[in-house]
């Protein structure tokens, strides 16, 4: 299901759905980011499209699922600060206020396009996007738009079945640049390490703290270190 006012749009070369909620999805991501991460998350939305229109497996996918998802999948890198909560790990802030966005936007508009499974879908993708061992036997949506922001880290030249050309990525850099965005995101996961290291032990974030930031260990925090402290008897 997607949109019945849905229409196409061209962005950085490459044609893309235009709906109400997803043209609401870039003012809001835009509004939440910075230059990097704006440009960031456009680049994943149209690579993500590149890459799902030559995949058999993911052509009857939702697109605007699809859409929304990748434009609103860093939302917990927020910019302001206003959607960045201090008990959460950046991936579930993410979701969370993707999700609060389009109850909001369905509210306001009078639609019901945004069904349970439709927002549970949204959620999913973001919050599991950093989950390769997961999000890659999710749904299509789901799949699409972790493919899209993997594409963005490893490029043309490693997409699935080379479904990103290198024409393709040039169009959309040459729109969005990369702004260094390695070292950016390195920032901005060092700065989770600092401000809210408890959200970091469990994922990716926290080998950046680990390497970078000094002061802040996994040692302690780690998922054997809990299994090996189990206070119940005949544990051992």
């Amino acid at each position: 299901m997607s949109s019945s006012k849905s229409s196409t749009q061209v962005l950085g070369g490459i044609t893309v759905p235009k709906t109400p909620a997803i043209t609401a999805a870039i003012a809001y991501a835009r509004a939440h980011s910075d230059d990097l991460t704006y440009n960031h998350i456009m680049r994943t939305f149209l690579f993500g499209f590149c890459i799902a229109s030559k995949l058999p497996s993911l052509q009857a996918r939702d697109t605007e699922v699809h859409a929304v998802s990748a434009i609103m999948h860093d939302l917990g890198w927020d910019s302001t600060g206003e959607l960045i909560s201090q008990d959460k790990r950046f991936e579930v802030d993410g979701a969370n206020a993707a999700r609060n966005f389009l109850r909001h936007f369905q509210k306001e508009k009078g639609d019901d396009a945004w069904d349970q499974r439709r927002l549970q879908l949204v959620w999913d993708a973001i919050a599991l996007h950093t989950s390769f061992s997961i999000v890659k036997y999710k749904e299509p949506e789901v799949v699409a738009t972790w493919m899209g922001i993997l594409a963005d880290f490893m490029g043309p030249d490693n997409s699935p079945e080379g479904a990103l050309t290198w024409a393709e990525y040039e169009g959309i850099v040459k729109e969005y640049p990369r702004l260094k965005l390695v070292t950016g995101m390195k920032e901005i996961f060092c700065g989770f390490c600092k401000t809210k290291p408890e959200t970091t032990y469990d994922n990716m974030v926290g080998t950046f703290g680990e390497k970078y930031v000094d002061g802040y260990t996994l040692k302690g925090n780690m998922a054997v270190d809990m299994f090996e402290t189990c206070p119940l008897p005949d544990s051992f």
